[in-house]
Parts: C-alpha cells; structure tokens; sequence
C-alpha cells in the first residue's frame, strides 16, 4: 500500500499530466503544498526523476498489461475463444443453481 506522501506525488503527478504540463519537483511541491499535505522532502524529486523520461499516458494506458509487445499480442488474439469459454462456464453454473432448486429442500427449512 502507498504512503500518503506517495500518494500525494502520484495524484499531484497525474493532475500535471492531464493540464498537459511537465511534471517537476517544483510544480510538484507546489501542488502538494496547495493541498495541505505533509510529506517527506525526497518524494517530489524521486517522482520528478522518474517520470522525466517516461511518456505518462502509455504508462497509465499499460497498467498490468506486461512489458513485451508479443505478450499483448498474443492476449488479443486468444480473447475470443477465452470469452466463448466462459459463457459455457456461466452457463454450466446457472443450470446446475437450478438444479439445486430442484431438490426439495432448501437451506433454511
């Protein structure tokens, strides 16, 4: 889990991000300051430092997708079959809640 000074740079980070302005430690400080939010002096420059060379929107687009293109390639095309199977899935499951109806008693009689 994030600290709330981790936390104050990531949002003041993505606030820059979508006003399309470029993330520093300065109008990071500043965000953070504006906010009434105390946190450890080294975030701001950490975050600064981090996302200077980092293009924000690919990295907030690609959350949990991996780092190898192939891989997403590879997610893409077997999605079709993954979601014929799970309706086969769901379907299996609501016949046999069904069929447990059927039995003659239920859980609280």
């Amino acid at each position: 889990m994030a600290s709330t000074s981790e936390l104050a740079c990531i949002y003041s980070a993505l606030i820059l991000h979508d006003d399309e302005v470029t993330v520093t430690e300065d109008k990071l400080n500043a965000l953070i300051k504006t906010a009434g939010v105390t946190i450890e002096p080294f975030w701001p420059s950490l975050f600064a430092k981090a996302l200077a060379n980092i293009d924000v929107n690919s990295l907030i687009c690609n959350v949990g997708a991996g780092s190898s293109a192939p891989a997403a390639a590879a997610a893409v095309t077997t999605a079709a079959p993954v979601a014929a199977e799970e309706k086969k899935e769901e379907k299996k499951q609501e016949e046999s809640e069904e069929s447990d109806d059927d039995m003659g008693f239920g859980l609280f009689d």
